[in-house]
């Protein structure tokens, strides 16, 4: 997968968005947030899912009190979606919305930081099926709705161990490097039989919470922000950007 990065010199209009249906998984904090909250500045009409509610209540709050879209909100697990779940996710959206324009997936976890001999199983495969198994399931029922949509993007989040996996980054590593095959897979079955653009993104070293348990002697001030990587995932959304399906996009 080729690397790309932001045009230079990258100038959204306001309007942006306007019109455009986006989910983002993982918004509730983090860059989750930070996307979803962009998403509406810019005219969209975001569905916020998590697994914490309180926390995607309080991204509502915010987006309704910018005079934006009114956001919805799908509280679910992605370690325990299932089929009936998923069937139920896209049944509503198509209900309320007709269509999906954007997925961001941007939900993920950590795990630990050891040797693969020492690994326990259960969190494994509980890292696995967050950052990557459940990320296809849901992408497998949301694609109906994306193929619905004039311009839609799909986004997958990355890192620098998913395109070249590190010694004791264990299923972190292994589940971002599945997904960027599986995303490579996607861009070349939808490329002349949609007008979905695939694109993972990698946002580098970032002021995060998973970043800081990685990178615990690290200091936080000599990373970007959140909002340094907005006019990033701005781009990833911009029809502009779908010739770079199949890519990798780094900040």
């Amino acid at each position: 997968m080729d690397n790309r990065t932001l045009p230079d010199g990258y100038q959204p209009n306001i309007d942006l968005l306007a019109d455009q249906v986006i989910l983002v998984t993982g918004a509730g904090d983090g860059i989750g947030r930070a996307a979803a909250v962009t998403y509406a500045r810019y005219g969209a009409t975001v569905i916020l899912l998590g697994r914490t509610v309180s926390k995607l209540e309080a991204v509502y709050d915010h987006i309704v009190s910018l005079d934006q879209q009114e956001p919805a909100i799908i509280p679910a697990d992605i370690s325990t979606l299932g089929i009936k779940t998923l069937n139920e996710i896209a049944d509503v959206i198509h209900e309320q919305y007709g269509r999906l324009d954007g997925l961001l997936h941007n939900a993920g976890i950590l795990g630990e930081r050891v040797p693969v001999e020492h690994y326990d199983m259960q969190l494994w495969d509980q890292v696995m099926q967050v950052n990557f198994n459940g990320a296809v399931t849901l992408t497998r029922f949301l694609l109906p709705l994306l193929r619905l949509s004039k311009n839609a993007s799909l986004i997958f989040t990355s890192s620098d161990v998913g395109a070249t996996p590190r010694a004791y980054w264990g299923p972190y590593a292994v589940s971002r490097y599945a997904l960027e095959g599986f995303a490579q897979l996607l861009a070349d079955e939808l490329e002349n039989t949609s007008n979905i653009s695939v694109k993972v993104v990698n946002p580098g070293a970032v002021r995060t919470r998973t970043r800081a348990a990685s990178h615990p002697n690290e200091d936080p001030g000599t990373l970007k922000t959140v909002e340094d990587l907005m006019p990033l995932y701005l781009y990833l959304m911009d029809p502009a950007s779908n010739d770079a399906n199949g890519y990798r996009l780094i900040s």
